[in-house]
């Protein structure tokens, strides 16, 4: 390497540890067009992939659509099939890289490495992320953060300790229809109004155990060493206690951080019912059915949200639905489902203040007659325009139900906000621009710990059948 080649490098390396370390005060730009120039030399971010199973394949593919990012490792035990599988993939996008196993070796080698995207099993995260953290990296994180709170904990210390940027992989929080939802319709505004209810569920149909090639499964002396007592735990170990935390705890993470997220607000209490309805209690020590009721005391009063996660049937897929005395938000990952259902008869909007100006106190009828003359805009604006909203383009509306009184179904507002990108690949931007310096992360590691201490507490009071409280400094470290 000449003279020159060694100046690049550590003038990129300076610009992007110290572009991170400014980071914190520069404006913040959701807009793709945020990465800017990102395809010099001095803007290239030299990445880690520490765990090549399903979930750092999702990302490594959402990491391919992002320029300037440039794979240097992968790292991952199965040497056989995960390693193998993501490192072909790699080489056919032209990303020289070297393979390791043990992630201590490829931190101890790996000299110019500027971040680490972590997706190991949960029980891994804290102590991957923590060395990563310690070795001047700065790690994206992939959720749930921990499946203890002392490894969230040690996280969040090891982030502060290394002046490094830790994201966690709660990826709606930016993802730009949740953004709009939060942005427009619930910081500062009352655009529901009273928010006094919650609902969240992922429902799925899980099948067997998962499996594996039987001339590629791991020798008992690596499985011991990396925690596992078999090939079938190895290949299962989200449902094994001391490795996962189980349905709630995997998927729950992402749906009560948007709780949590939307209310301002954490939980001051939680109860829950679970148990194993489904599958095989052998082969799946959590709970593959569970039912939550959290409370929270928000600015506006008290909230109660419920969470359920099923196993056995998909209906209603997933979603978060937040309703409010003028109207009810559904949003979800899931393209063309951020909707909103005004609730027009409510002495707090513009068609009960019209009737009642005009001195015409109807019935019900008269009421949802007047209702079904208006035109979808005159509904938008009738219910944005309390706000001074941009009204929105309504792309749908359906039709009333028969029989229906009250209207809040008759209505329906589909947002105008689309996202045409891997569902995590907004979130990695984010990631990577905070290092660049042009952003705020959008998860640090103080936020995706107020969310570890939600959700694991969701199990404890299964286990308790009981209401468990919360204390105010739980959420802190």
């Amino acid at each position: 390497m000449d003279g020159q080649e060694t100046r690049e490098k550590i003038n990129r390396r300076n610009f992007l540890h110290s572009a991170a370390a400014a980071g914190a005060g520069l404006a913040f730009s959701r807009s793709p067009s945020a990465q800017g120039n990102c395809g010099k030399k001095t803007d290239d971010i030299n990445v880690a992939l520490l765990g090549a199973g399903s979930q750092g394949h999702v990302l490594l593919n959402a990491c391919r659509r992002i320029p300037g990012i440039r794979f240097k490792a992968v790292c991952d035990i199965w040497t056989a099939f995960n390693q193998k599988r993501v490192s072909r993939m790699l080489k056919a996008y032209h990303h020289e890289h070297n393979t390791y196993t043990d992630y201590r070796e490829m931190l101890d080698r790996e000299k110019d490495l500027d971040a680490v995207i972590v997706a190991t099993p949960d029980f891994w995260h804290s102590p991957h992320t923590v060395a990563c953290l310690e070795a001047g990296l700065h790690v994206y994180c992939e959720t749930a953060m921990s499946n203890t709170i002392e490894g969230a904990w040690k996280m969040v210390k090891a982030a502060r300790r290394t002046g490094k940027l830790l994201q966690i992989g709660c990826q709606r929080r930016s993802n730009p229809r949740y953004l709009y939802c939060y942005d427009k319709l619930l910081k500062g505004r009352k655009v529901l109004g009273r928010i006094a209810a919650v609902l969240g569920q992922w429902n799925r149909v899980v099948g067997g155990p998962m499996g594996w090639p039987r001339n590629a499964s791991l020798d008992r002396a690596t499985l011991e060493r990396y925690g596992y007592e078999s090939m079938a735990q190895f290949r299962n170990w989200r449902w094994y206690r001391g490795l996962g935390g189980g349905p709630v705890v995997d998927l729950g993470s992402h749906q009560i951080d948007v709780f949590n997220w939307f209310l301002g607000a954490n939980p001051s209490s939680v109860m829950a019912s679970g148990n194993t309805s489904h599958l095989d209690k052998k082969t799946h020590q959590w709970y593959d059915t569970v039912m939550a009721v959290y409370e929270y005391e928000t600015d506006q009063g008290p909230v109660s949200a419920y969470y359920q996660i099923l196993s056995s049937n998909r209906d209603g897929g997933y979603f978060e639905k937040f309703m409010g005395d003028r109207g009810t938000l559904e949003v979800s990952e899931v393209a063309n489902r951020a909707m909103v259902f005004p609730e027009l008869i409510n002495p707090g909007n513009k068609v009960w203040a019209r009737c009642v100006k005009e001195g015409c106190l109807v019935g019900p009828d008269e009421m949802m007659k007047m209702i079904e003359e208006l035109t979808v805009e005159q509904v938008a604006r009738l219910f944005f325009v309390a706000e001074s909203l941009p009204i929105p383009q309504i792309h749908n509306v359906r039709n009333p139900v028969k029989g229906t009184i009250w209207p809040a179904n008759r209505r329906v507002l589909t947002l105008p906000v689309e996202m045409n990108k891997p569902y995590h690949q907004p979130h990695l931007e984010n990631f990577f621009d905070a290092i660049r310096g042009r952003a705020q992360l959008n998860c640090p590691a103080e936020v995706g710990y107020e969310t570890a201490v939600a959700v694991l507490k969701v199990n404890e009071a299964v286990a308790a059948a009981r209401k468990l409280s919360f204390e105010p400094e739980d959420f802190k470290v």
